[in-house]
């Protein structure tokens, strides 16, 4: 099965969640590689006289992989102010532009942006409206399942961005106040689903392929979103894929292969950001891949300390060839 997002035909139904300070276009690029069907951007500020900034501008929809619809997802409370980057970014070159109704951050929420929204459902409507009529590209939302859980109010808003014309809702399963505490609930997705006839993209605790799947049938949705799993493991959505369309366990990657992916991963954020940013950058994305075993783990303290891209890069090359290798070695007396 595919998953259609307006006149976009989508590649399969497994999308990567648009999280702040991860899905720039090196790591959008990577996940689309391994099946990711749609990788919307960073979340943009919609006060365009902010988009002068390095951070800002590498958000935006010319920022964009080469490859992949390209996907821009805004944040705000303006409604006209949102439309005119709505339309900016269309300009641009955005083919779908999000709206982040989801972000539960306080320094987003305490400027009534992201899913600090989701208490006021008129202002909710009006930004709809406005972002709809804005463009002619497809526009989809990204919610949570309320403001807190006495206030679960995602059907409701469903309800309203499909009046509007919205084409797509994304919805995280957990509200406002749960940020990513304890574990999201499908039951509030699968009430949307029955609520509404456009595309229902099922997000929260998606982990692994059998839960995709389980997240599938427990909400009827069209399709899943990876956020937080997909940090460390981009190849998540290779297997994901691979058993949502053949009820098949992926075979596991080669480790030369991993480690190859690894390297090529910091060698494109080093191309992107530069040395002073690429090695920041590179520090997140190397803490998860740490995590592929103890002997990549006692590598992270060094790569996190790594003063300069060659000494950071070299390190990495150390630590997940020699992983690689170590563990072939071992398979091959056993």
């Amino acid at each position: 099965m595919t998953l259609s997002i307006g006149r976009h035909a989508l590649p399969g139904r497994v999308l990567l969640a648009p999280m702040a300070g991860v899905t720039d276009p090196p790591f959008r690029e990577l996940c689309m590689r391994f099946g990711a069907a749609l990788a919307c951007g960073e979340m943009l500020g919609a006060d365009p006289s902010l988009w002068h900034t390095a951070k800002s501008a590498r958000r935006t929809a010319s920022a964009a992989p080469a490859h992949g619809t390209v996907a821009v997802q805004l944040a705000g409370s303006d409604p006209a102010q949102l439309a005119e980057a709505a339309r900016a970014q269309v300009d641009a070159g955005a083919e779908i532009i999000d709206l982040n109704l989801g972000c539960p951050a306080k320094k987003v929420c305490n400027r009534l942006c992201g899913s600090a929204l989701l208490g006021d459902e008129a202002l909710v409507a009006r930004i709809f409206a406005a972002l709809v009529r804005a463009v002619e590209v497809p526009v989809t939302v990204k919610i949570r399942t309320g403001p807190d859980p006495t206030r679960r109010n995602a059907t409701r808003i469903a309800r309203l961005a499909e009046e509007s014309g919205i084409a797509a809702i994304a919805v995280h399963g957990r509200t406002r106040a749960d940020r990513f505490q304890g574990a999201a609930e499908y039951d509030s997705i699968r009430a949307v689903k029955a609520a509404v006839r456009v595309p229902v993209i099922a997000n929260g605790d998606v982990a692994s392929a059998q839960q995709a799947q389980h997240v599938l049938d427990a909400t009827g949705a069209d399709a899943v979103m990876i956020g937080r799993a997909a940090l460390g493991s981009p190849w998540i959505f290779r297997d994901v894929n691979a058993f949502l369309t053949g009820k098949k366990i992926a075979p596991p990657l080669l480790r030369a292969s991993v480690a190859a992916i690894i390297l090529q991963h910091l060698e494109s954020l080093y191309a992107f950001y530069g040395e002073y940013t690429g090695i920041r950058m590179a520090r997140k994305h190397l803490s998860r891949y740490c995590e592929l075993h103890e002997t990549t783990r006692a590598a992270r303290a060094g790569l996190l300390a790594a003063a300069d891209s060659a000494s950071q890069y070299a390190l990495a090359q150390r630590a997940f060839e020699g992983w690689a290798m170590a563990m072939d070695r071992e398979e091959l007396q056993r």
